[in-house]
């Protein structure tokens, strides 16, 4: 999808670019696979809010992705390509030979008409799915599973992809986008190809309204505020921090402060770290 500009009619409309959706199909989304969303404004179950800076926002409805592509060895026709809402992909409508729908994650390239498959059996086309050790060294692929029959948690924003490194007893070494090297089971199920969608990255949002009908509110420096409200507060004019170094609104370091919990699980599958020097 390429990306468009609009003449400077207003001041926000000039800096504004959007995502060329002509490629997309023009439909309503599957009914059977949609569901409600309930607006948290960031509060958990108690009220209080857990992450900041979000309200408001457009009224969207779910749609229901087949992340763990657990149909197997079934051919599947690509119905429709549409946009979602609530992830920056784009997502395609199959159906299979008996009927089903499912939504997937629509890889770069996949078009209408297009047939698809999950299993061992697949070829090594975009969008069909199959087990790691089944997948040629050097593969880019998306929709990475951690744990075998979880569902793919990795690599799934728009235009990412990883790539298949190496195949070593019951492992397989991976290279996700942020230059890591993970050993992941040999096990567990990835797509075929590149997310699409990739001219994502390129789109210039233009003005703060446009960020207000995605659920953002706005983000207020703490320098500027008070000091019974942050400690970066208070001073005449503007002022230095006056203590060691930045910290968050509750006084904890921040800005290269570890948080990472000691003893985590699956640091020792972790070859080479994405910030590694």
């Amino acid at each position: 999808m390429a990306i468009k500009t609009y003449k400077p009619t207003t001041p926000g409309r000039r800096q504004m670019t959007v995502t060329d959706y002509s490629g997309l199909s023009k439909v309503a989304p599957e009914r059977s696979l949609l569901e409600p969303m309930k607006k948290t404004a960031g509060r958990n179950s108690y009220g209080r809010i857990t992450v900041r800076h979000h309200g408001g926002g457009n009224r969207t409805k779910y749609r229901i992705i087949d992340f763990k592509r657990d149909k197997m060895e079934m051919d599947a026709k690509v119905m429709t390509l549409e946009y979602d809402p609530n992830r920056s992909a784009f997502i395609a409508l199959i159906q299979y030979e008996d009927g089903e729908k499912r939504y997937i994650l629509a890889p770069n390239g996949l078009k209408v008409g297009d047939t698809v498959r999950s299993g061992a059996d697949a070829d090594i086309k975009p969008g069909n799915a199959l087990p790691m050790q089944n997948i040629p060294v050097g593969t880019f692929i998306h929709a990475v599973e951690l744990y075998p029959g979880k569902g793919a948690q990795l690599v799934r924003a728009a235009g990412n992809m990883a790539q298949l490194m190496a195949k070593e007893g019951d492992y397989a070494l991976v290279r996700l986008p942020s230059g890591e090297l993970r050993n992941i089971p040999a096990q567990c199920m990835a797509t075929i190809g590149q997310v699409s969608n990739i001219d994502h990255e390129n789109v210039s949002i233009g003005k703060a309204g446009r960020k207000r009908h995605m659920g953002w509110r706005p983000t207020v420096r703490g320098s500027v505020m008070n000091p019974c409200d942050h400690p970066h507060g208070g001073g005449e004019g503007k002022s230095p921090i006056g203590r060691p170094g930045p910290v968050t609104p509750w006084g904890k370091p921040t800005l290269g402060y570890k948080t990472r919990k000691k003893h985590h699980r699956s640091d020792k599958f972790i070859v080479k770290r994405r910030n590694a020097k």
